[in-house]
């Protein structure tokens, strides 16, 4: 039976700029807005302080490694591109558990690792406040920073909304491929943030549901910033590789509404689910690509999708497809299950009769509902450069100047978690993750802890010297498990202790 419990997490890049100074080097502003945060908190921030000893972003899930030589610079996310990206590469591990960094261009925010979708909003939502701390502590300098939760500069850049869904290994590739593809390219619906212009630099007039889908140019790659594609083959677990595979998917938007964030998640994992099990719906596309850019073009959501036999369907139909097949195997008796399976109800039945119902939950849908109220009241077509910078603002983390916070203070945008929640998450680890041990670390071993990453901790344990402490189980280290352990050490040798750690590797084994 399914269930939507699953490892996941979230990966957010922030869109930045340095107002009045449009010639700013964005690696140096978002290693400014990472350090921004860490310092007050006393967090440490240097290039050094991730391990990326594990790390293997040129593995592909299709059996095989790409030749470094091939790569593109962009791809080698443990080699810094240059010296003077280098010096750039802040790497702080925040106090929740989560990974605060410079990702070439663009500060990002990795969610610690959760279990459920109500996490994920609230972890992901958690990141959004760590990004507003970061602005508010540069507002007092000399070269102030704002941040926005957004995709694209609408001039031909695009930047990731990530997430990260551990799977069972012995689960085919091509049966993920396969049951994906035509599951991604119609999700897009659920939880497409919306844009404003057609064509990968907006130049084309109208307004559109996905702020990604026009970036998109393969349906299966290694790529994540070139040659992107539907299905992201990086094969690089970050957990047991004979147990897991994370599956690292690169086509979702960066969603501020809590209830499509929590449908794109929980839909994905029960389709995951469904893959898993080989009950995913058999559904083939003639051109996956071309029907991405279809269903973003499509706000009608009736445009004919194209199959391999021939025939032809809606993006509404897909999902239906989907959905149905997730509620026949479902576990009825399953509280998170159910509740992500009436959220998708819910979405499918108001995108079926009038999409505007769900201004309150779907970002494509608020923003297109705000913005022909702004057409409709000055008499402007979709070219007018107004509409534009309306849809950049939309996403501004400020709650005084990001227009989704507007709506949500208005009560024009549901919620699903409070503010408490949030503020809490910002400094408290997830109970059911290794995360909750990575916190404790970070928390509390001052300058023992060496260096840390998503699967090992590296302390500085005294007589014992630099050992690296595996953590490859991402249900283990959990709150649970380790709280009354731990509590007290503040030491390194004193965690390995309470750990019963007997035999320890160096650093370099």
């Amino acid at each position: 039976m399914l269930r939507v419990r699953r490892v996941m997490g979230a990966e957010t890049e922030f869109g930045l700029s340095q107002p009045g100074n449009p010639r700013a080097n964005p690696m140096r502003d978002s290693a400014r807005v990472v350090d921004a945060y860490a310092g007050p908190r006393g967090l440490k921030s240097s290039q050094n302080f991730w391990d990326f000893a594990t790390e293997s972003p040129l593995a592909d899930a299709r059996g095989f490694f790409m030749n470094i030589a091939d790569a593109d610079s962009s791809q080698l996310t443990h080699i810094p591109q240059d010296d003077v990206e280098a010096q750039y590469l802040a790497n702080v591990v925040t106090e929740n558990g989560a990974r605060y960094y410079v990702d070439h261009a663009h500060p990002e925010y990795s969610s610690p690792e959760v279990l459920t979708p109500r996490d994920i909003v609230t972890f992901d939502r958690a990141g959004d406040l760590v990004a507003l701390e970061s602005v508010r502590t540069l507002e007092k300098s000399a070269e102030p920073v704002n941040l926005y939760k957004n995709n694209t500069d609408s001039k031909g850049a695009s930047y990731g909304t990530h997430e990260n869904y551990l799977v069972d290994r012995s689960t085919d590739f091509d049966d993920i491929v396969a049951g994906l593809v035509p599951f991604f390219v119609t999700r897009q619906i659920l939880c497409g943030s919306g844009r404003v212009g057609i064509g990968r630099e907006g130049k084309g007039k109208g307004f559109q549901i996905s702020s990604r889908a026009d970036f998109f140019e393969a349906e299966v790659g290694l790529e994540t910033t070139l040659r992107r594609p539907i299905v992201n083959t990086r094969d690089e677990p970050h957990a047991d590789p004979a147990k897991y595979r994370r599956l690292h998917v690169i086509i979702g938007d960066a969603t501020l509404a809590e209830p499509a964030t929590f449908v794109r998640f929980g839909s994905t994992s029960l389709v995951l689910g469904l893959v898993e099990a080989g009950l995913a719906p058999q559904i083939e596309l003639a051109d996956a690509l071309q029907a991405l850019w279809d269903v973003s073009h499509d706000l009608s959501l009736s445009a004919p999708l194209a199959l391999s036999d021939g025939t032809t369907t809606t993006a509404l139909e897909i999902q239906e497809a989907f959905y149905s097949a997730c509620l026949e195997h479902a576990d009825a008796e399953d509280a998170e299950t159910a509740e992500v399976l009436a959220e998708w109800r819910r979405f499918l039945d108001g995108l079926s009769t009038d999409p505007k119902t769900l201004a309150d939950s779907i970002d494509w849908v608020a923003k297109w509902v705000l913005l022909e109220s702004y057409r409709s009241r000055e008499g402007i077509d979709w070219d007018h450069p107004k509409l534009a910078l309306i849809d950049v603002q939309y996403h501004d983390v400020r709650p005084e100047k990001g227009l989704f916070h507007k709506l949500e203070r208005a009560g024009r945008i549901r919620r699903l978690t409070t503010d408490a929640e949030v503020e809490a998450a910002v400094v408290n680890a997830p109970d059911g993750t290794r995360a909750f041990l990575r916190s404790v670390a970070v928390s509390r071993l001052g300058e023992d802890l060496v260096a840390a990453s998503w699967d090992s901790l590296v302390v500085n344990a005294g007589a014992l010297g630099v050992v690296r402490l595996p953590m490859h189980e991402p249900l283990k280290g959990t709150r649970e498990l380790l709280a009354d352990r731990v509590e007290g050490i503040e030491t390194a040798e004193g965690l390995l202790k309470a750990l019963g750690v007997d035999r320890l590797s160096s650093k370099n084994d």
